[in-house]
């Protein structure tokens, strides 16, 4: 995907949920992922024709394991001029050998976004960047409906009334393999998580059961996207503008 394609998806999203405001500070969630490195990248070429103005600022929340680089990443935040805070943790220490979760995920999601809430007030940012794209949107809607018995997904802004942040998800109309084809085609510094549970969770399950069901019936996911869009789900539809 040509870096062109992302800012119209990224933009096309923005405008449609009112993601940002003239004078934001926008904090990025930087997990060295191919996603949030994507979000990144898009959301520092909107700046330059977006009609408000805005500022970005990468936030990494380090859970303390070992051997993690994050060197290439704040190489790349210089180049691009864009400040980077790294959140220094111990939240691996206490899920994996403190607390000993048999099922971390919910544990570590709760402390990380804690610890990189905290870190987004103390930069003066008023909104965070989060880099789900339709897959996950897709994702999250089959995980609620098969574990919950609910029809349900993250919307596309989020406030948060403890903190009185709000979350925009500005790469909801971007596909996971669009992301995957743009982080090799601009070669983007890519951290391969360490977490020893990364590809064995419930979500990756459901992943794998939509790729399965996605090839019995191609074009499946974007159908599921555009009933999200259309099914009266709170933040989503008509009163934003969203996809008909």
């Amino acid at each position: 995907m040509k870096i062109q394609r992302l800012y119209s998806f990224v933009r096309k999203a923005v405008d449609d949920y009112h993601m940002i405001e003239d004078g934001d500070k926008i904090a990025v969630g930087i997990s060295g992922g191919k996603d949030s490195l994507t979000l990144l990248y898009a959301l520092h070429g909107l700046m330059r024709f977006y009609p408000q103005k805005f500022q970005i600022h990468a936030v990494t929340v380090d859970l303390g394991f070992q051997n993690l680089d994050l060197s290439r990443i704040g190489s790349l935040c210089e180049e691009l001029s864009i400040p980077y805070t790294i959140v220094k943790t111990d939240i691996a220490q206490i899920v994996f050998k403190e607390r000993k979760e048999n099922s971390p995920c919910s544990l570590c999601t709760k402390m990380r976004k804690g610890a990189l809430n905290q870190a987004i007030k103390d930069a003066g940012c008023n909104k965070v960047a989060y880099a789900h794209h339709k897959d996950d949107v897709v994702e999250t809607m089959m995980m609620s409906l098969i574990y919950e018995g609910r029809f349900h997904t993250f919307s596309p802004v989020t406030h948060l009334d403890r903190t009185d942040l709000k979350v925009i998800r500005p790469l909801i109309y971007v596909n996971e393999a669009d992301v995957i084809c743009f982080v090799n085609k601009y070669e983007l510094p890519v951290v391969k998580s360490p977490c020893p549970v990364d590809g064995y969770t419930k979500r990756e399950y459901i992943k794998n059961l939509l790729k399965k069901i996605n090839a019995d019936a191609p074009g499946v996911k974007n159908r599921m996207f555009t009933a999200i869009c259309n099914g009266n789900m709170k933040g989503w539809g008509d009163n934003f503008g969203g996809i008909k």
